[in-house]
């Protein structure tokens, strides 16, 4: 099959999110063809260029829709015609109807967001794009006359000219897919499924695909992008937040309305999705498929770690609540003065990170001086940072293999990654009760309260005290994990759905015969086959072999059923 895979600012960029999943996935599925379709976030992530792609990735197609449309790469948008007087009152009526239902607060909207949605890609598609119609006069004026409407949303009221010129400039961004040339026979026409890597704007090329070629679509979200949008504007206006908040729920609604099926990463977002109105029949959780080679050795080995050590691996920011962390730590070294912490991360980079980890290491200076055992010797902190990489942990392996109890103490947590790769490593694990983490662990792991340090330690002291358990539950840990989140599972599901999904859905043929409809598996994998009989001539359709003729499935067909009798006969 000819996948069209749909990204937002990761794959295939050297950076960015989704890029490990969907590279593993090309790479995975060797036998189909994907053709790229990838929304960039920024000129940095441009300049930094692509991956290392397979040869069956047959070509790259890019946006950088974090530009202004004047100021994109003219080879990468449409050359649209100017706008007259029928078009702007075009826009002005599809416009209308998307702003209300943006503005608005019922169930009732999702018909309006939809047809204002597709009247601006109609209207995109006739034009050559919509131009800077969205950052214009005419859509400011219809926003603030939705704001104003009967039944708007209480905060959207409050929005004045500043917070609707801010919104339009956001949703410029957001609905720059629209003017892409992305629709044709030479594009996403020409591919058997669209697969979103995530919701949102990701997917909206989907939409659209959908509606302009009949191609259906599948949506993997391995995050809450809903949830990733609202952090994301949490320093916007509150007008102008409202606003954002309501145009990435019609659009989620929308794309879960029209995908042929959702596959979310775990229950934490399939809730996310079934509250935003996902039809429960379409979803099929996959779980992120994840490299278990690497962790193998210490998985099966016999050593345990060190028995006193706790380790912590992840990325240092305030969501993973360190400070939370380093306060049970104290509680710990009073009921076990031997246990040690090592924080171990990968390299950090920005400001906040910088600061939070500064402000970190300065709290454990204050709880735990450096201790020496008598007046001659040298001091030591039982609290150490040190980064993946560096000469302690060269490997995220070694990470796991310094402790024999892994923590994970986060107040905010999607899919855990780290609590998955310390289950390959066969580690015991204590871990706060936040998103996707009781999922994971399934019993194989202490769970306590988010923000709880007291209760932190207890589960902390309690393993280090229990060798045995230990070992239970870090054998218990590595089973499940190689159960549940090998990259061959995840490989084994999505070829699964992709065959699913074409036996339901007409592929797009070439040279169709306009008397014929268009059929599910046109091109049979068996009509590849090296043999004669793969190719059959109009000779050897005689009455011998009457159903021959129905082509090559329901051939193969019976050709399994003929044996099958042949062997029971005999």
């Amino acid at each position: 099959m000819r996948i069209g895979l749909l990204t937002d600012g990761g794959y295939p960029y050297t950076t960015g999110e989704s890029r490990l999943w969907c590279d593993r996935l090309v790479r995975g599925l060797a036998r189909h063809e994907f053709d790229i379709f990838a929304l960039s976030r920024s000129r940095a992530q441009e300049e930094q260029g692509l991956v290392e792609l397979p040869p069956q990735v047959r070509r790259v197609r890019t946006a950088p829709l974090w530009a202004a449309p004047e100021r994109r790469p003219a080879h990468r948008r449409r050359a649209g015609r100017a706008y007259g007087r029928r078009e702007r009152r075009e826009f002005a009526a599809h416009f209308g109807r998307l702003a209300t239902a943006v503005c608005g607060t019922g169930t009732e909207g999702a018909d309006a967001f939809a047809e204002g949605l597709y009247g601006l890609a109609d209207l995109a598609r006739e034009q050559g794009g919509l131009g800077g119609e969205l950052r214009g006069e005419t859509a400011v004026r219809t926003l603030e006359a939705a704001c104003r409407a009967p039944g708007a949303n209480r905060a959207v009221q409050a929005a004045r000219v500043p917070d609707h010129l801010a919104f339009a400039d956001l949703l410029d961004r957001a609905l720059g897919p629209l003017s892409l040339d992305w629709y044709g026979d030479d594009a996403l026409g020409a591919v058997d499924l669209s697969h979103a890597a995530s919701g949102g704007r990701a997917a909206l090329p989907g939409l659209l695909a959908k509606r302009f070629c009949g191609v259906p679509l599948l949506v993997t979200e391995y995050g809450v992008q809903l949830r990733a949008q609202y952090l994301a504007h949490a320093q916007l206006p509150a007008p102008v937040r409202a606003l954002q908040a309501g145009f990435e729920r019609r659009l989620a609604a929308e794309v879960y309305a029209r995908a042929e099926l959702v596959t979310p990463g775990n229950t934490h977002a399939r809730r996310w999705q079934e509250r935003c109105g996902a039809d429960r029949a379409k979803l099929r959780t996959v779980y992120p498929g994840m490299p278990a080679d690497r962790f193998h050795a210490v998985g099966e080995g016999a050593y345990g770690g060190d028995p006193h050590t706790l380790v912590w691996v992840g990325r240092i920011e305030p969501a993973k609540d360190l400070v939370a962390l380093l306060h049970a730590f104290a509680e710990v070294r009073r009921a076990e003065p031997e246990a040690r912490l090592r924080l171990i991360s990968v390299p950090v980079r920005g400001a906040e990170a910088v600061s939070y980890l500064a402000h970190c290491r300065n709290l454990a200076a204050q709880l735990f001086p450096d201790e020496a055992a008598d007046a001659h010797a040298v001091g030591d902190n039982p609290v150490s940072f040190e980064e993946i990489g560096g000469a302690e942990a060269p490997e995220p392996a070694d990470a796991y293999a310094a402790g024999s109890v892994v923590v994970l103490s986060s107040v905010v947590e999607g899919f855990p990654l780290s609590l998955v790769e310390a289950m390959f490593c066969g580690r015991a694990t204590v871990s706060t009760d936040t998103g996707a983490v009781v999922e994971v662990i399934g019993g194989t792991g202490l769970v306590v309260p988010p923000r709880n340090p007291r209760a932190l330690a207890d589960a902390c002291v309690t393993l280090l005290r229990d060798p045995e358990r230990r070992a239970r539950l870090g054998a218990a840990a590595r089973a499940r994990a190689l159960e549940l989140f090998t990259v061959e599972q995840n490989l084994a599901a999505f070829r699964g759905i992709y065959l699913e999904l074409m036996s339901h859905n007409p592929v797009h043929r070439e040279n169709p015969d306009a008397a014929t409809a268009p059929q599910p598996f046109a091109h049979p994998a068996e009509a590849h086959v090296p043999g004669r009989w793969a190719a059959p001539t109009a000779a050897r359709l005689t009455s011998a072999a009457p159903h021959r003729a129905a082509g090559p499935l329901a051939f193969l067909a019976q050709q399994r059923l003929g044996t099958a009798e042949e062997g029971a006969g005999a």
